[in-house]
C-alpha cells in the first residue's frame, strides 16, 4: 500500500498547487483538490479530532475511494494529513469505501467497506462487499489487517460499518440490501475486532423508504436510541423527499440483546439541497456531534472547474427537544466570529436593508415577529443567487438558489414553525449556505456558487411589511 499512496500523495501535490479557490471553503473541511464524499472514521482520539473521509486525490471525479484524513484540535481548524488507506488488495481492489474508526486499548482502528467490481466498474449488479480492519500506532500511519466480516447469504450490498463498544462487546451496524431489494441495517456483536456474529436485522425499509440504506449509525440520544441513515430509493411526496437521495433517523428504544422498538419512523435531518451521509461520533466532553457531506449524489459541482469536488458541514450538536431531533453548531463555531456589526430593530416595508456589501464567509442572526409581519415574502437574500424567505401564503421557511449559469435552481422548504418569533442563525461559506431555524429545530444546506461580485448580503420584505426584533452580523475566519 506504501506506493499506492505515495502517488495518491503526490498527485495530490501537484494538484493543490493548480487548485482554483472562488469557490473553496474558508471554514468548511474540504479535499486539498480532487474528490470527497461521505464522512468516515470521525473520532476524538488523545486530544485530537480524527475526519477521515471518500476521497479520489487523482481527480475531481468520483474513482477508485481512497480515504483522505484531516485533523483538528477543536472541530472548526482542520489540518490535512497524509491519505490514511489505498485500495489494491483482493479485498479492496476497487475501493476503500466508507467506516468508522474506535479506539481498541489505545490503537486507532479503522474499519471500513471493501469494495471489488465483479462483472466491470460501474456495474452495481455484481459486486462483492466485504469489512476490513487497518490499525495505527502514531493515528497518521495504517496498516492493513485484511477482512474481518464477510456479508450473509443472499445480500451483495453490504457496506458502511458503523462501529462502537458497550457492555464489554463490540457492536456493529452496516447498511445492507436484501434480495428483495429491499433497505436494512444489520446488528453486528463482537468479542474483538476481528470476531462477529449477526445479532439481527436492526430496521429493515417498507415500500416506501427505499432499496438501501446506506452509512447507517446508531447512538443513545437523551433516554432514547437514534438510528441514522441515508436511504436510497425514497420517491418524493410533496415538500418531502425532494433530494436525489435522502438521509435521515428513526428515533426508538435499544438495549443490548433485545430489538429497536422504533417509536417515529424515518424523519429527514436537513431540508436543504445538499446534506447526506451524516456520520455521528462523541465530543470530549460527551456531545453527540454530527458531521454530513454537504453535496449530492448526481448534482451539478461548477467546483470540479478548479479542481476539487466537495465539502462537509459544519459540527452540528445533536440533542433531542420536546421529542425531536434538533441539530445546532458546535459552541466552537463561534471561535470563527471576527468583526462585528449588530442590527437595529425595524420594520421593512416592501424594502431592501443592505446589511454587508461582500458577504464572502459571514454569520448572521435574526429575529422576525411574525405575529407583527404581514408582507407576502420577506427573509435574507445573498446577490440575485440565494435568498431565506417566508412565504406566508404557503406558511413554509425557504431556501431558493438560482444559479442559471451553472444549471442551478430551485428551492426547498419546511413547513413555518408556529412560533410567533422566527429565529435564523446563517453561514455563508464561499460555495455554501447552513441555515439554523429555532436553534436547530429545523436545518437546510445547500452549496451556492455566486461570483465573487455577487455577494451582497441583505434584509427584504416584499408586498407588506415585516419587522425585525434583532440581528447580529459577523465576519468569519478560521485560524
Amino acid at each position: 500500500m506504501k506506493q499506492r499512496l505515495e502517488r495518491a500523495e503526490q498527485a495530490l501535490h501537484d494538484a493543490t498547487a493548480t487548485r482554483g479557490n472562488t469557490f473553496y471553503p474558508h471554514f468548511h473541511l474540504a479535499p486539498p483538490a480532487g474528490w470527497m464524499n461521505d464522512p468516515n472514521g470521525l473520532i476524538y482520539h488523545q486530544g485530537l479530532y480524527h475526519a477521515f473521509y471518500q476521497h479520489h486525490p487523482f481527480s475531481e471525479n468520483w474513482g477508485p475511494m481512497h480515504w483522505g484524513h484531516a485533523t483538528s484540535k477543536d472541530m472548526v481548524n482542520w489540518q490535512h494529513q497524509p491519505v490514511a488507506l489505498a485500495p489494491g488488495e483482493a479485498f479492496d481492489r476497487d475501493g476503500c469505501f466508507s467506516g468508522s474508526a474506535v479506539d481498541d486499548n489505545g490503537l486507532l482502528c479503522l474499519i471500513y467497506t471493501g469494495h471489488v467490481w465483479l462483472n466491470g466498474e460501474g456495474n452495481d449488479s455484481a459486486i462483492r462487499e466485504v469489512q476490513c480492519l487497518a490499525t495505527s500506532e502514531d493515528g497518521i500511519h495504517f496498516t492493513k489487517q485484511g477482512e474481518v466480516l464477510t456479508p450473509p447469504d443472499n445480500i451483495m450490498h453490504f457496506r458502511d460499518p458503523k462501529v462502537w463498544r458497550e457492555n464489554g462487546f463490540w457492536w456493529m451496524v452496516i447498511g445492507a440490501r436484501d434480495a428483495s431489494d429491499c433497505g436494512q441495517v444489520l446488528l453486528y456483536k463482537g468479542n474483538s475486532l476481528r470476531d462477529w456474529t449477526l445479532d439481527r436485522v436492526l430496521a429493515k425499509a417498507d415500500d416506501l423508504t427505499g432499496y438501501m440504506w446506506e452509512c447507517p449509525d446508531f447512538f443513545p440520544l437523551g433516554d432514547q436510541h437514534i438510528l441514522m441513515c441515508s436511504p436510497q430509493g425514497i420517491q418524493a411526496q410533496g415538500y418531502d423527499y425532494q433530494n436525489l437521495f435522502q438521509s435521515g433517523c428513526l428515533r426508538g428504544t435499544w438495549r443490548p440483546g433485545q430489538d429497536f422498538e422504533v417509536q417515529e419512523g424515518f424523519t429527514e435531518l436537513d431540508h436543504g439541497h445538499d446534506f447526506y451521509a451524516p456520520q455521528s461520533f462523541t465530543a470530549a466532553d460527551g456531545r453527540r456531534v454530527v458531521i454530513a457531506w454537504m453535496d449530492m449524489w448526481e448534482s451539478v459541482m461548477p467546483s470540479k472547474a478548479e479542481g476539487w469536488a466537495g465539502c462537509m458541514t459544519l459540527p452540528r450538536e445533536l440533542t433531542v427537544r420536546d421529542g425531536k431531533v434538533c441539530m445546532a453548531p458546535v459552541d466552537e463555531v463561534r471561535t470563527l466570529r471576527r468583526e462585528h456589526h449588530p442590527l437595529a430593530p425595524c420594520e421593512l416595508k416592501n424594502s431592501v436593508l443592505r446589511v454587508v456589501e461582500n458577504a464572502q464567509t459571514q454569520e448572521i442572526l435574526t429575529q422576525w415577529d411574525l405575529s407583527a409581519s404581514d408582507a407576502e415574502c420577506f427573509g435574507v437574500k445573498l446577490g440575485d443567487g440565494v435568498s431565506v424567505f417566508v412565504d406566508t401564503q404557503a406558511q413554509r421557511l425557504s431556501l431558493r438558489r438560482d444559479f442559471p449559469e451553472h444549471g442551478i435552481s430551485g428551492n426547498r422548504s419546511i413547513a413555518l414553525p408556529l412560533n410567533n418569533v422566527l429565529h435564523l442563525q446563517i453561514f455563508i461559506d464561499s460555495s455554501s449556505v447552513e441555515v439554523f431555524v429555532n436553534q436547530g429545530e429545523a436545518t437546510l444546506s445547500s452549496r451556492i456558487y455566486p461570483q465573487p461580485g455577487e455577494r451582497a448580503l441583505s434584509l427584504f420584505a416584499e408586498k407588506g411589511q415585516a419587522t425585525i426584533l434583532q440581528g447580529d452580523t459577523w465576519r468569519l475566519s478560521a485560524g
